[in-house]
């Protein structure tokens, strides 16, 4: 057989085992998604959880903090989120009669001004209900996630303990002259990504929720939390998050305040991701928008809405693993963003 034929059964293997592996993660998505929630958890925790250690605490204390932090944030997301989102499916029919109302308004405007426009059309061109219940069904999804808490939860205290003692296995394993360098900088880059990552989107819910209740938006928390969630989705999240707020700002008190929501949900975008998060987060920790928008409906269409807001992580820890090994590295640089030169002969992010 000739090399060329061998390559290519070579490439169709490959493609019939990611095609089997990934409808056996879609299969046992049920367990699969608490897993991932929960390793996203322990990657977050983990390093207060050292920073504890270092300070003196012994391991079960660091520990105990640490879980008792995450059970408390876990149980008022649940409690705040689910009684938002329950209270807003219930007021659903209201914000769509309004619209119809609204609707009908600016047909009658458009007739006076001879222009002919199908209520039916535009109802169907902007359907505020479908926004609102893809969110809630969103929501739905996570706070389902979150009420299997005690799976996350003991998963996320087994990951916990196991990270503690995961280098003096390794270590064990290849020998006093083992170099763990590759891995701890693979550990050191997700950690930080993280990290950076989830202070951004936390001040940014802050943000978007303040400027919700100063403008009087209904359900401020709920469009704060979900900007959090979104935010972790960079360009496309922003959107997808800033939609249904918008919306229910032109709905609720008319165009001139859904402008001025649009327009703080951009400054507030764009200040975060464009001004801060890049000054924090450094060089190579970035994704094609290509890659992110194919990773969301990847992820999105194997694991569900969760797997769409985890989408982004689980593609950035892939392509971080990648780029700590010399052999996959150009990798790492395809699904990265677009480099441009500069005077000095080196490359910078866009």
């Amino acid at each position: 057989m000739s090399n060329r034929s061998m390559s290519v059964a070579q490439v169709l293997i490959v493609l019939a085992s990611l095609v089997i592996v990934a409808a056996g993660l879609s299969a046992g998505k049920v367990i699969l998604v608490p897993f991932l929630l929960a390793g996203f958890i322990a990657i977050l925790s983990a390093s207060p959880m050292f920073w504890l250690q270092r300070r003196g605490l012994p391991t079960w204390l660091a520990l105990l903090l640490v879980i008792l932090t995450v059970f408390v944030a876990g149980l008022l997301l649940a409690g705040l989120v689910g009684s938002s989102v329950s209270d807003f499916s219930d007021n659903l029919p209201h914000y769509e009669a309004r619209f119809r109302q609204q609707a009908d308004t600016l047909i009658a405007w458009l007739a006076q001004k001879h222009i002919s426009i199908s209520g039916q059309a535009l109802t169907d061109i902007f359907d505020p209900g479908a926004a609102m219940k893809l969110v809630a069904a969103l929501f739905n999804a996570l706070t389902n996630v979150l009420a299997n808490g005690f799976l996350v939860l003991m998963t996320v205290i087994f990951m916990l303990l196991e990270a503690s003692g995961m280098p003096d296995k390794l270590r064990a394993i290849l020998g006093d002259s083992g170099n763990l360098s590759g891995f701890d900088n693979f550990v050191h880059n997700v950690q930080h990504y993280m990290a950076i990552k989830t202070i951004i989107s936390l001040i940014t819910g802050v943000l978007v929720t303040l400027l919700l209740i100063i403008l009087g938006v209904d359900y401020p928390l709920l469009w704060g939390v979900l900007a959090f969630l979104l935010n972790y989705v960079p360009n496309i999240g922003s959107i997808i998050a800033a939609g249904p707020a918008v919306l229910l700002a032109a709905v609720q008190l008319g165009l001139l305040r859904a402008l001025l929501v649009g327009v703080g949900f951009l400054i507030i975008n764009l200040a975060m991701g464009s001004v801060i998060e890049p000054r924090f987060m450094g060089r190579g920790l970035g994704l094609s928008p290509l890659v992110v928008f194919l990773s969301l409906l990847f992820w999105g269409w194997l694991l569900g809405p969760v797997g769409m807001l985890l989408s982004v992580p689980l593609t950035m820890t892939a392509k971080i693993a990648l780029d700590s090994r010399e052999d996959t590295r150009w990798v790492s640089v395809l699904l990265g963003p677009a480099k441009v030169p500069v005077a000095t002969g080196e490359a910078k992010d866009d």
